[in-house]
């Protein structure tokens, strides 16, 4: 794709000034949104992400748009794992329902801001670098290894990092949120509010899971454009989503499985097309490997489509007959 320096600005005006009105909405009235607003909402971005990949499907053609909803997807499905994250930051620090909004949105925005850097910094490698394929498809298949073995994290497991505890021992904290503000006066004192520390644990986290997510779509799309907008659409709608799959969260049991199924694939996918555009002297004696086959976006949009789909669905079943033996078990 040759994307001019007109379309990049037209985009980001364009996406800045919905993640605008999203902060003002916020802003204006802090609340827990209903069903029917979370539904509208994610509905309204979803469609927004759909529409765009036709748009680039009229201006650059099938393949660049099939590489643009792959890569949203796949990047779609890994925020919906990170939701699990926050739903038990949110649950450890004891954050109001009606402030959460807020930390969300932070944690979405702080996102965006890492990922671009991470976008940038990898876009430059891999113009310099081929092989640098071979460690981003390293990363991801030991990743899914990972993943594969630890399943979803629950609210025992998780460990405040060292960044967290240093907030905490350091800087006075007061006890009370004080309408979601960063900071508060008590006694005369002036304060950090909890929220801080919550906002700390977000931006953390969301810096760990990049470290995932752009591997993963470099996997799928080497144009920048491309990896940008999938990342942002994928991250628009996630505070939406959050109140929309409440406590349906707990019965994506095996989403953890197939995103390692997921994950697993594209490293693989990676360290194949590394091997076919090889040029390191001590493999294959710097020549491409011929028999490293190119697996095709529509392949990758079929593996991953049917991963997660068999992932939720075994997940919905299994908690059913799980609330049934449970129900049972109460009448007896």
């Amino acid at each position: 794709m040759d994307v001019s320096g007109l379309v990049w600005a037209g985009t980001l005006v364009a996406l800045s000034a919905v993640l605008l009105v999203d902060l003002l909405i916020i802003g204006r009235r802090p609340h827990e949104p209903s069903v029917r607003e979370s539904s509208l909402w994610v509905a309204f971005y979803v469609g927004l992400a759909l529409l765009f990949g036709v748009g680039v499907w009229l201006t650059a053609g099938a393949s660049p748009a099939g590489q643009f909803y792959t890569g949203w997807l796949t990047e779609y499905s890994l925020s919906v794992d990170n939701l699990f994250v926050f739903v038990i930051i949110m649950a450890r620090f004891g954050v109001p329902r009606q402030y959460q909004q807020k930390v969300l949105l932070i944690g979405i925005v702080l996102a965006l801001v890492m990922r671009g850097g991470f976008i940038a910094a990898g876009a430059a490698l891999i113009s310099q670098f081929s092989w640098v394929f071979y460690i981003f498809g390293a990363f991801l298949i030991y990743t899914a290894v990972n993943l594969a073995r630890q399943g979803e994290p629950d609210e025992d497991e998780f460990s405040e990092n060292l960044l967290i505890r240093w907030s905490r021992r350091a800087l006075p904290i007061s006890k009370g949120y004080d309408d979601a503000k960063l900071m508060t006066h008590e006694n005369g004192r002036r304060l950090f509010t909890p929220m801080l520390i919550v906002m700390i644990a977000i931006g953390t986290t969301d810096l760990i899971f990049a470290l995932d997510s752009i591997p993963a779509i470099f996997g799928i799309t080497q144009e920048p454009y491309l990896v940008f907008t999938a990342n942002v659409f994928a991250l628009m709608g996630l505070r939406q989503l959050y109140f929309l799959l409440g406590g349906l969260l707990d019965r994506l049991i095996y989403l953890s499985y197939g995103l390692a199924v997921v994950l697993g694939f594209i490293g693989v996918k990676l360290v194949l097309e590394a091997l076919a555009d090889n040029n390191l002297p001590f493999i294959n004696g710097g020549e491409h490997v011929g028999w490293a086959p190119h697996i095709p976006i529509w392949l990758s949009l079929l593996v991953i489509l049917g991963t997660l789909g068999i992932a939720t669905i075994a997940s919905l079943v299994k908690s059913a007959r799980d609330r049934r033996r449970e129900l049972a078990g109460v009448r007896r």
